[in-house]
């Protein structure tokens, strides 16, 4: 199976001369096509486990201090939630996003667990050509978007496959240790679960090290080289990202977006805004963007701020 093949049967799934961009269509479950026209500046946010294979174009994906460049035929995987900063580099860009779901990893454990899985140098960010048995899986997969009958039947098998497939491939040494419970990638899964599930409350590390079952060095030590990231810093990261979201949607102030994401003070989370974003949050406010956004949210009840997307994958 070529990597041009599937990027034919990709393109076919987009509506005729949209002249929207990005455009994103989702034609199976857990599976997204996202295609842009122009490059994109740095864009901050938040990245889910997810499979990103890059069928056309370029892309640039940074991690704390690490940089990767990514061109067609390159994957990306995504083991924990992390906040990144990407941009688009090279058009036309087209890209197939699918989504890992850790549970079903963990599922194929007992019937992988006799292979002697290397899960040494493990990354939660990995970069690697794709797996030509990974391509294959995933091009049968995307073959199903024209037949639901065999979509709803054979789609829960050819997932399987493919989480499988991740599994046993070198890009997935990450992937390979959260599936075991007791390993420390599956602890620094379960704290940002928790800081997730509350980050406007202040964070007490040592308490957050005792609920995943590590001294407060170890627990540093692994967050760090998993998010890299302090756990302090990845609250804060996740504030900014949800305090973005509700200045571009037009549903708070400069003022109550701080307060709304656990801010005590204004005028230090415009610092760190504009540290993080490049332009203080009253800029962002007053953009085009934002006052579309308030447009379209003045019917709709206000969202969480706990939901977070993938603009730019």
């Amino acid at each position: 199976m070529s990597l041009r093949r599937v990027a034919e049967e990709a393109s076919r799934l987009f509506p005729a001369r949209s002249p929207v961009t990005p455009q994103i269509v989702q034609p199976l479950p857990g599976l997204r096509l996202l295609r842009h026209a122009r490059p994109t500046a740095f864009e901050a946010t938040l990245y889910e486990p997810v499979l990103c294979l890059i069928l056309q174009g370029r892309k640039e994906t940074t991690l704390g201090e690490l940089r990767y460049r990514m061109k067609a035929g390159e994957c990306l995987l995504i083991s924990h939630d992390l906040p990144v900063v990407s941009r688009i580099t090279e058009v036309p860009y087209l890209a197939l996003l699918l989504d890992v779901d850790i549970g079903a990893l963990r599922g194929l454990h007992e019937e992988v667990a006799e292979a002697a899985l290397d899960s040494t140098h493990a990354q939660a960010l990995e970069v690697q050509g794709v797996d030509p048995r990974v391509l294959d899986a995933v091009q049968r997969y995307l073959a199903l978007a024209a037949a639901r009958t065999d979509a709803k039947v054979l789609g829960p098998l050819i997932a399987k496959e493919i989480h499988y497939r991740l599994l046993m491939a070198p890009i997935g040494a990450m992937l390979r240790s959260l599936v075991r419970h007791d390993s420390h990638a599956s602890g620094i899964a379960r704290a940002i679960a928790y800081i997730r599930s509350d980050f406007r409350a202040p964070i007490a590390v040592p308490e957050l090290a005792r609920r995943v079952g590590m001294s407060p060095s170890s627990f540093h030590k692994h967050f760090k080289a998993v998010t890299a990231s302090t756990p302090l810093q990845y609250q804060k990261d996740l504030r900014l990202l949800a305090a973005r979201r509700l200045l571009l949607t037009g549903e708070a102030t400069v003022t109550t977006a701080a307060f709304a994401v656990g801010y005590e003070s204004a005028s230090q989370f415009s610092r760190e805004y504009a540290r993080k974003f490049g332009m203080p949050p009253s800029k962002e406010a007053a953009s085009p963007v934002a006052e579309l956004g308030s447009r379209r949210v003045e019917s709709r009840s206000p969202a969480t701020l706990d939901r977070f997307s993938s603009p730019i994958l």
